[in-house]
């Protein structure tokens, strides 16, 4: 199956590539072919046969026989710096402080039964309302973000009495069925049918590709519309968006953001902001709606929150939306898990000792600094977006028609893994980079040399191809 034998071949060409790289291409059999030793790819079959097929993920592409700090490591022996982490890496692999943490707690109270409380989850609540702006004083956890993001979506209907959201497209906020409704990715809607009613969608604010043409001098076009929706559908309850969207890293102007409080309030209307992905340090805040000096009514966090180890979620709300007492908005097995709070109070201890917040700010804008350098010089970079170590390099083969480098994308990935380095490509042409925390100057600088390098081989091709007018 590794030879492309699998029956989900034919399909390869009809998968979106807007969340992440396809685990079908035939790059990524040629890549499995020629990369994985005989070991590696048993497992990866042995994978394949027992888990039910999915694009994105399985079959998957290698199998990992450890992950410490910075580094993960396959079966084959490959050790790579590993920039994508599914974002639950802030302080890196089996970081020690958490280890302890939660080996310690385990030999305590590994679980909490329904009806009960522990002191673990009532420290960590209480943490996250200190360091959340504002009036965000009130907590409920859950196993996943996209069940974080259910309790929110049902929060707002029992305050506001409205069923209906304002989301964006693009927007990823889960793989339930809830949360594909409010997202904006067919990916993940594909053959589902009908979604839940009342999910509106609009355009966000993209600084590269924006429907509404340049974004310069447009008066941000994307708020007058959002503005008419609400117009239009005065019973929306909620607008939930990623304050910046990860996957392809898209950094809206504090304008667009603020401008969406205030129609928020005009209309009547709760403000949700999603950061799973990039709260807690990846923008150089804990959260990133601080760099826009807003305050939402509620924001959903998770990833990053379990210290890289255990899976935990919460929805942080403002004090006065604690109203539903009469309903289980939750009501989770896992709701109140001592060895997850163990697990994130020790994460955080480790951010504040080690100043990550800062290194991400400082070695982000380092990083952001030297890709646009090299965009100088280099015409198959479009655009470099980043905010702390959140890094999007979008690639294409024409920047006056900004097209798509697809092919380029994927071959620039593969070859970086080989390297050394691991990133996920989204939307098909953006290299998405986000390392661990706790990385160092040292290592941006050896990263960054790979990635060069391989740019620029496909800089190189690329060039050829317009020469030979096959392009």
């Amino acid at each position: 199956m590794l030879k492309g034998e699998s029956v989900m071949k034919p399909l390869c060409n009809q998968l979106d590539k807007s969340e992440g790289d396809i685990n079908i291409s035939e790059m990524r059999a040629v890549f499995q072919e020629s990369y994985l030793s005989d070991a590696s790819k048993k497992v990866v079959i042995n994978d394949e046969k027992v888990f039910l097929r999915q694009a994105l993920s399985s079959p998957c592409i290698d199998a990992l026989k450890s992950a410490e700090g910075i580094y993960i490591e396959t079966i084959s022996g490959h050790k790579m710096m590993d920039f994508h982490g599914n974002n639950v890496h802030q302080v890196g692999f089996k970081n020690p402080y958490v280890v302890e943490a939660v080996i310690k707690q385990m030999e305590i109270l590994p679980f909490c039964s329904r009806r009960y409380t522990n002191e673990p989850s009532i420290e960590l609540a209480n943490y996250l309302t200190t360091i959340a702006p504002g009036d965000l004083n009130k907590v409920l956890f859950a196993p996943a973000a996209s069940l974080s993001i259910g309790m929110a979506l049902k929060l707002a209907r029992k305050i506001t009495g409205k069923f209906k959201t304002i989301s964006l497209w693009d927007a990823f906020h889960g793989a339930s069925l809830d949360a594909i409704s409010i997202g904006g990715e067919y990916a993940f809607k594909k053959d589902m049918g009908p979604m839940m009613t009342g999910c509106e969608h609009v355009m966000g604010m993209n600084t590269y590709r924006c429907p509404f043409g340049s974004c310069e001098g447009c008066q941000l076009k994307c708020l007058v519309y959002l503005e008419h929706v609400l117009e239009k559908q005065r019973d929306v309850g909620a607008i939930i968006i990623e304050t910046i969207r990860n996957t392809d890293v898209q950094i809206p102007w504090k304008e667009y953001l603020q401008g969406v409080r205030k129609l928020c309030d005009k209309y009547g209307a709760l403000l949700i902001l999603d950061e799973t992905a990039i709260a807690f340090g990846r923008t150089g805040k804990n959260f990133a709606f601080e760099h826009y000096d807003i305050v939402p009514d509620m924001v959903v966090v998770g990833k990053g929150l379990g210290g890289g180890i255990f899976p935990i979620s919460a929805l942080i709300v403002k004090e006065k939306f604690d109203v539903c007492g009469d309903i289980s908005l939750g009501h989770y097995t896992h709701e109140k898990s001592p060895v997850g709070a163990a697990a994130s109070l020790a994460m955080f201890r480790y951010i504040e000792e080690y100043h990550l917040l800062e290194n991400s700010a400082n070695l982000g804008a380092y990083l952001k600094e030297r890709f646009e350098t090299l965009k100088e010089r280099c015409s198959i970079i479009g655009d470099v977006r980043g905010l702390g170590l959140l890094i999007g390099v979008e690639l294409v083969t024409c920047r006056d028609l900004k097209v798509k480098a697809v092919d380029q994308a994927e071959r620039i990935m593969y070859a970086c893994m080989e390297k050394g380095v691991n990133f996920k490509v989204s939307q098909g042409n953006v290299l998405t980079l986000s390392p661990a925390l706790i990385i160092n100057k040292e290592e941006i600088d050896t990263a960054y040399k790979i990635l060069e390098e391989c740019i620029l081989v496909e800089e190189k091709k690329l060039i050829e191809e317009i020469r030979n007018g096959k392009n």
